[in-house]
Formats: C-alpha cells, structure tokens, sequence
C-alpha cells in the first residue's frame, strides 16, 4: 500500500465532503487513516501459518468465538463479529493461535462474509484434515447505519469432508452449540 497516496487521497476526500483538511481535529487525519487502512488490510500479506501442526489425534477440534471485523467491499464499512471452527484432524493438530490467524488473514480484507466463512474452510480443509466446520455470526454497519438500518444478524457455514454427511454435520452442529460451562463430552 502507497501510504503517501493513501493519505492525499484521504485529504482529498475531506475537502469534498466539506471540511477544511487543515483544521486542528483534521491535521493528523490522512495519517491516521494510511495507518488505519495498514493494519486492518494487512491480510493480503499474512500468513495463517497452518503449517505449525503437532503430531496428535482427536475426534474433532472446536475453537469457539474468533472475534473478527473485516470491512464491506460494497460499502467500506466495517461487518464484525464471531467465527466458530471445528475440524476433524488427520493424525496432527494445529496450534491453537493458528485458527485465529487464519481467521485473520482472510478477515483483514475487503470481503463479504459468505466469502471469509468459504475461505477459512477451504484453506483449513486443503491441510488434509478430515473435515471442517465455519460458522460466522455478524453485524454489518452497512445494513444498519445506511440503506435498510436494520439490526439484523447474518450467519453464514460452509461445511467440507465429513462435515457434508447430514449425520456428521448435526452431530458436529450440536457440539459447536454447546456451551463451555456444560460440555460434556
């Protein structure tokens, strides 16, 4: 990203909405965006890092409540919430930190999040696993500041492997549902 652009580009937009770019609260402003815009799209150059496995079985994996934002393609507005994830390993497990990372490699984008949650299961699927389960839970401020401005939730899945089986995927739903404080496995 050219942050020298970013920050005219920024300035630019100030003046055409009607501000003056030069007043105090405004100075810093392009900068803050360049810097902004840096992190929260930095998932076009992150690695998920789904190579740091470890030699281990298990039935099935479940990481509960991956907080996200991720930014609208369509509006440039921010769309946030939680993702879940549950895969069935293969002979080897992945270091926990590593789901979050792949959450966030694809969250950090111009996205919509039907695309993250296909992204994060085919990527995770492609590590050989047995199956995969993605579910996201978010709210999208281009639906609720602009346009409908409607409180409404979106959930999105997408299920790979094993998870495609109707049995194997009510199961698996099931347990992603529980809850920490009854899981009883």
């Amino acid at each position: 990203m050219d942050e020298d652009r970013v920050k005219k580009l920024v300035r630019e937009l100030i003046i055409e909405v009607g501000e003056d770019p030069t007043r105090e609260g405004l100075r810093e402003t392009p900068e803050r965006i360049a810097n902004m815009y840096k992190e929260i799209f930095s998932g076009y150059d992150s690695d998920s890092e789904l190579a740091v496995q470890f030699s281990e079985d298990s039935d099935v994996v479940i990481a509960r409540d991956i907080q996200f934002y991720s930014m609208c393609e369509h509006h440039m507005l921010p769309f946030f919430g939680k993702i879940h994830i549950a895969y069935s390993p293969n002979g080897r497990v992945f270091g926990i930190s590593k789901l979050v990372r792949l959450v966030e490699k694809y969250s950090k984008r111009l996205q919509i999040q039907e695309r993250l949650t296909k992204n994060i299961a085919d990527e995770l699927y492609s590590q050989g696993v047995k199956g995969v389960v993605v579910l996201a839970d978010a709210e999208h401020l281009c639906m609720k500041m602009r346009g409908v401005r409607n409180d409404a939730t979106l959930s999105s899945s997408a299920f790979r492997g094993i998870y495609e089986n109707k049995e194997e995927k009510e199961s698996i739903m099931t347990l992603i549902r529980k809850r920490a404080s009854d899981s009883s496995f």
